[in-house]
């Protein structure tokens, strides 16, 4: 039995015992995969855990000098950067934090299909996709749809590292995804994004057997413009049997108290999370909505986006958990 594994059975038994209403959707999952979400079940409504997505170790000490404390979620990228795209060295740190006593949190900006690496964030990541790419992509055994298993099974052998060390992970793709901003966003429906998230969790459960992983799908928080108003979450949900957690980005104030019920309503009792947030809530919003676990703050958003009067209401609250507190 790992460390971690140990803290986390650690922490949850020092809180009041409450029946956990779901079992992880693999349900294969592994021990530390269990004692994670089981953990999260546990402080869900009473505490949130405090995150940080950047890599690398100048966004932590960034939380530190601020606060004093480290955040206790880290967060990184499988986006490609550099040789072999960086990924062994988010693999390497993230086995490194995982140790230290950070819960892991990853995510991917994947490039398109019909596309070669390095892939350009706005050539690849944030370019457009016809309907037709659309559908050879979702359909079995078409060009694009053998280019994107060959690139999910690439990020697949990255985590594979992962499960052997036994770190769960908190795994987030195709986020933001009824935003219009990234090639597999805006498509609502059972052959939208729907489709796409089975398919690569078929891929990971049932063939990589990447049973470390805890799904999160994180959509973006609506805006009042057109665009975002015109679907609800709803309509880009693939489902609970493919979803343990579900979360939403934030960056600005808009903080709804609407959005956050129809989430709720939509959780239906499973966890949620603020997947991505720049500007941080106020504590009296935290308190109006405190089904959220966990809040990662974006990079350089930390100090650029917030005083640090506002960060230190957040990590100075009773309820938020740092990295080594007991709750």
């Amino acid at each position: 039995m790992t460390k971690n594994l140990l803290c986390f059975l650690f922490l949850f038994s020092s809180l009041s015992v409450l029946s956990q209403p779901f079992e992880p959707a693999n349900k294969n999952a592994s021990p530390e995969a269990k004692a994670l979400i089981s953990y999260l079940y546990n402080i869900s409504g009473k505490y949130i855990l405090s995150g940080e997505h950047g890599g690398g170790q100048r966004f932590l000490d960034s939380t530190k000098a601020i606060t004093g404390k480290y955040p206790a979620v880290w967060g990184s990228d499988f986006i490609w950067q550099g040789k072999d795209g960086g990924r062994q060295r988010v693999v390497n740190e993230a086995i490194a934090n995982y140790k230290k006593g950070y819960t892991i949190a990853l995510m991917w900006h994947q490039g398109r299909p019909q596309d070669n690496a390095p892939w350009g964030f706005r050539e690849s990541v944030q370019a457009k996709m016809t309907d037709e790419e659309w559908e050879q992509v979702i359909t079995p055994g078409t060009e694009l749809n053998t280019r994107w298993l060959a690139q999910i099974d690439t990020v697949a052998s990255y985590l594979k590292q992962l499960r052997d060390a036994h770190v769960p992970v908190l795994w987030r793709p195709y986020h933001e995804m009824n935003g219009v901003w990234f090639w597999w966003g805006n498509r609502p429906g059972k052959n939208g994004v729907q489709k796409l998230w089975r398919m690569m969790y078929d891929r990971y459960v049932n063939y990589h057997h990447l049973d470390n992983l805890l799904w999160v799908w994180g959509a973006n928080g609506p805006r009042d413009i057109p665009l975002d108003e015109a679907y609800s979450y709803k309509g880009f949900y693939p489902g609970h049997k493919y979803v343990d957690i579900l979360g939403t980005d934030i960056y600005h104030s808009d903080y709804e108290q609407k959005d956050y019920n129809e989430l709720l309503k939509l959780a239906d009792g499973r966890v949620m999370a603020l997947t991505e947030v720049g500007e941080l809530p106020k504590p009296e919003i935290l308190a109006a909505q405190p089904r959220w676990t966990w809040f990662m703050i974006w990079t350089n958003f930390l100090w650029n986006n917030n005083t640090h009067a506002q960060v230190n209401a957040i990590f100075s609250r009773p309820e938020t958990i740092s990295l080594g507190d007991r709750k």
